[in-house]
């Protein structure tokens, strides 16, 4: 069979191409995005970008319910979105195999919290696996369809950030697809009023009982006799750090069944060794279920419970070595994020900060905004949070505050969980301003489509959703477009329409800098003989504009002329070079 180096995520593409997948429908969000990316490219599987978590997971489960095999993939905090389905598909079961990949954030490189996935598995009853690198990646990926199918259950993959985006060799199979499970009507099975979901709820309960009987067996959970000084139970990416670490110096029960958790192996285990240490990432699962058993644990009381975990972390709690080669010696300087030179939004938010607006923020690169010198941001919660926020807000202060408060949303996130909250504002009145900033691409997580692009995931024409009429349609009366790289156009439009008695949208659009079509102007450069060196243009915290011997520089490779800085300069010294880019 041929082998290939492949991202843990790409493996669980392989994976559901070979066990027969048919219908994929997620919501990207870092790290869970290139898993849909990856299986769009196989023909065999129909995927697409749903507007958000909770209709991707709906989708996948009318998928399987039509009997063929369905998959949805999100980030962890895309979990809370779409928990609404999770916790009643766990009492309807299946009709062919639905696997939900999920894939936790340790150490928040691109989320706003750092919640653990494993909670949901266990509030909803529901089996979850989890591997520790791209070969299980793939290999639980086929598994967890098997046990769809064969206890009735969707079933969880987590992932997390350093299995979802680290390498390693995979072997790949041909795709085995599975005959139509045919469609039959059942209404006590999967109409949950609440007669039938009340005869539901002992069919979990029992299936849980299997489910663990499951975790006692599976070669999922294995066993790995070293030294018996120290036993060690891991799982996911803590395993790698431990036999980074201890080799065979120690014992291993690695669990690749995260839920539900074996009793007896891990009875039988702990006591073929001195000492019990659980090392897991974030919350105690495993700790606090060794402790239910009686059994006396190193965990939480050495390790920490926040941030991800490392070799030199393991091997400076544990007393373990970090063997040359395997880690960092030095710490790496921190290198923050910044907006990319000629991203659209940075006008839009120099002007808001320029106004002194109070600016209720959301989900995407633009929450950059919040950071100096745009210090354009109050508040961050959720995907659509702040158009609900600014309607609170502005209930409780009124017009204290409805004449300076706006609310900021790109058009991904307006898509996902906006709309119901400016359905609000237009149905309950509060005088609010909405600012959609609209860069015609899912922007955070790696240029992905959504339904206002006009484009599917494989980049096809989609039916696309024109903004304006929907936010008209929706009762708003003030709608109005405005270029970003206007700066006089922003503030004349944020000024009329904080002015304004009635609820009001300003879509901002431009495309984001970094798409491949956008064509862009010269890159500018300054006139030395011009600059007075007031730093003006500094304001705007572009990444190609620097100081240098007193003066303003532009680095040229950085430049995509949008001419932001040269409204900013009081003596005029930026000019184009001439040089299309």
């Amino acid at each position: 069979m041929k082998k290939q180096l492949m991202l843990g995520n790409a493996a669980v593409a392989r994976g559901l191409y070979e066990a027969g997948c048919a219908v994929a429908s997620s919501y990207p969000g870092t790290p869970s995005t290139e898993i849909t990316e990856e299986a769009a490219r196989f023909d065999d599987i129909y995927c697409e970008w749903a507007p958000n978590e909770k209709v991707a997971m709906e989708v996948a489960f009318g998928a399987c319910l039509a009997g063929k095999r369905s998959f949805c993939g999100m980030k962890h905090v895309g979990l809370n979105v779409a928990a609404d389905p999770l916790f009643t598909m766990s009492y309807t079961g299946v009709n062919a195999g639905l696997v939900i990949a999920v894939a936790d954030d340790a150490g928040m490189h691109s989320s706003q919290n750092e919640q653990d996935s494993r909670n949901y598995a266990i509030a909803a009853k529901l089996p979850m696996l989890e591997p520790s690198d791209s070969a299980e990646a793939k290999a639980f990926t086929k598994r967890a369809y098997e046990i769809s199918e064969e206890y009735d259950t969707p079933v969880l993959l987590k992932m997390c950030t350093r299995v979802a985006h680290s390498q390693s060799i995979v072997e790949l199979q041909d795709r085995v697809e599975p005959p139509k499970k045919p469609y039959e009507k059942n209404i006590g099975k999967y109409v949950m009023m609440p007669g039938n979901a009340k005869r539901r709820h002992p069919f979990v309960e029992e299936r849980t009982r299997k489910l663990t009987q499951l975790a006692e067996e599976t070669d999922l959970n294995r066993v790995e006799m070293g030294g018996t000084e120290m036993g060690i139970i891991t799982s996911s990416t803590s395993y790698q750090y431990v036999k980074e670490v201890f080799g065979d110096t120690v014992s291993v029960l690695k669990l690749g069944m995260i839920n539900p958790l074996p009793v007896k192996l891990i009875l039988d285990f702990a006591s073929h060794v001195d000492h019990l240490v659980v090392v897991e990432e974030l919350d105690p699962i495993i700790e606090n279920h060794c402790r239910r058993l009686g059994l006396k644990v190193t965990g939480k009381n050495v390790l920490p419970m926040v941030d991800e975990f490392s070799q030199n972390l393991v091997a400076e709690k544990l007393g373990g070595t970090v063997h040359r080669g395997t880690a960092l010696e030095d710490a790496i300087p921190p290198r923050p994020p910044v907006m990319c030179a000629g991203c659209p939004h940075r006008g839009l938010f120099y002007t808001l900060n320029k106004n002194k607006c109070t600016v209720m923020g959301d989900i995407g690169c633009y929450t950059l905004g919040a950071v100096a010198p745009l210090s354009a941001m109050d508040m961050t919660l959720c995907m659509g949070g702040s158009i609900s926020g600014i309607h609170g807000f502005n209930k409780a202060l009124g017009q204290e505050s409805e004449g300076k408060t706006v609310a900021v949303i790109g058009d991904s996130t307006f898509m996902h969980s906006g709309m119901t909250g400016l359905a609000n504002i237009a149905y309950n009145q509060s005088n609010s301003t909405v600012i959609i900033l609209d860069n015609s691409i899912t922007g955070m997580t790696g240029h992905q489509q959504n339904p206002t692009t006009g484009y599917n995931i494989k980049g096809d024409p989609a039916g696309k959703i024109d903004l304006e009429a929907l936010c008209r349609a929706m009762g708003f009366n003030r709608v109005r477009v405005v270029d970003p790289y206007d700066l006089k156009a922003c503030d004349q439009a944020v000024k009329e329409e904080l002015a304004a008695e009635e609820p009001s949208v300003i879509i901002s659009r431009r495309p984001c800098a970094l798409l491949k079509y956008v064509k862009h102007k010269a890159p500018l450069a300054v006139d030395t003989a011009k600059c007075i060196g007031c730093k003006s243009c500094m304001k705007i915290g572009c990444p190609a504009i620097s100081i240098k011997e007193g003066k303003a520089h532009v680095d040229a490779t950085l430049c995509v002329g949008c001419g932001v800085c040269e409204q900013l300069c009081p003596v005029d010294a930026f000019e184009s070079t001439g040089k299309e880019g």
